[in-house]
């Protein structure tokens, strides 16, 4: 068995250094908005190289802090990626404010710089570009469109922590960045968790606010809040982690080498390009084939795992019908939905599994 992501190789390399943690924390009696949670927010604010970190509850609510904190709301539009996890539009709903979608780059998953210029106008008040499966968007043309225009961006980073645009981390792009903390992302708790990254220290001020129930002191309440916190536990679990971060990332490089090797020439199947300006991540290894569900079942009778990211655009969701965007509304995010399959990845993938996927796939794919 290839299993889509060995969750437990990870607490087996660094068991050692997280039951130390559980047991400082237990130790503590301390277990909400503690040391542990200061000194992650200080970590991680410098891994990403920006002045403030704010831990939450999730991603999803990370995004949405950042809204309430920018005051977007009902009349105001934000542009989101319409190729994405459906996350990133709930949390531009979630504050009352409409969704304007725009589809990817004919050769990559993210947003696509020239067709967002076409998307602004006089309501636009944010962009929310997403760097989809590791790979980080455009985000230098975009922030040239959003310097011009006077938006705000907010990066949603949940499956590309540690990646860089020409050296810089994703995080530190926008005027705010969104992480997760879910468990199988590149950096992931044991259980829920997300941040803010910002070098906006009145964002940041209030975003302690917004997640403490509008408080910053106890029982003085500012405005109307949220409880959005990330515990100790999972903060001292992400602090042993985030030190091992840098290291499997370059980890999963290799694994997308090996795969780029082993499935390079395959008739039909189209691998993940990566801008020469972009350093990914690689949070999943994308292919593209419109024989998906044929290799698919090949996968699952060698006990190979292998998951699509993601079979229904969020416009084509049940839960945004009464936006009515019918079918052949956004055709590149629809035509991603209906041929992207993720192969096998994390940090601690064996070369001979690679390779082991690799030949499932041509085989499967090479055969009439």
């Amino acid at each position: 068995m290839i299993p889509f992501l060995d969750m437990k190789s990870v607490y087996a390399e660094l068991k050692t250094e997280l039951d130390a943690a559980y047991a400082r924390v237990m130790e503590s009696g301390w277990y909400v908005l503690g040391k542990e949670v200061e000194a992650f927010e200080g970590e991680y604010a410098a891994f990403c190289g920006t002045q403030h970190c704010v831990s939450v509850g999730n991603g999803l609510e990370a995004l949405e802090l950042v809204l309430r904190a920018w005051n977007v709301g009902p009349g105001d539009e934000v542009i989101v990626p319409s190729n994405t996890y459906i996350a990133t539009w709930l949390a531009v709903t979630a504050v009352g404010a409409t969704v304007v979608p725009v589809e990817p780059t004919a050769n990559g998953p993210n947003l696509d710089p020239e067709r967002l210029a076409t998307a602004i106008t006089p309501r636009t008040k944010a962009i929310m570009p997403v760097h989809l499966y590791g790979e980080p968007a455009d985000m230098d043309a975009i922030m040239a469109l959003a310097n011009k225009h006077g938006l705000k961006v907010i990066e949603d980073v949940a499956q590309a922590q540690g990646s860089k645009v020409r050296g810089r981390r994703a995080g530190s792009l926008g005027q705010a960045g969104a992480h997760s903390f879910f468990p199988t992302k590149n950096i992931g708790a044991f259980g829920d968790g997300g941040a803010v990254t910002t070098d906006d220290g009145a964002v940041a001020d209030r975003m302690r606010a917004l997640r403490n129930y509008g408080s910053r002191v106890k029982y003085v309440n500012i405005e109307r809040g949220f409880n959005s916190r990330l515990d100790e536990m999972q903060a001292a679990f992400l602090r042993v982690k985030l030190k091992h971060l840098d290291r499997w990332n370059e980890q999963r490089r290799t694994v997308a080498a090996r795969y780029d090797d082993r499935l390079a020439g395959i008739p039909g199947l189209v691998l993940p390009r990566v801008p020469q300006w972009a350093e990914p991540v690689w949070h999943l290894y994308v292919v593209q084939t419109p024989r998906r569900a044929e290799l698919m079942k090949a996968l699952d009778a060698a006990g190979i795992g292998a998951l699509i990211h993601y079979p229904i655009p969020p416009h084509l969701q049940e839960a945004y019908g009464d936006l009515g965007f019918p079918k052949g509304s956004f055709p590149l995010a629809e035509r991603l939905a209906e041929t992207v399959l993720s192969l096998p990845m994390g940090p601690h993938l064996k070369p001979d599994a690679i390779d082991k996927v690799a030949e499932v796939v041509r085989r499967a794919l090479e055969t009439n």
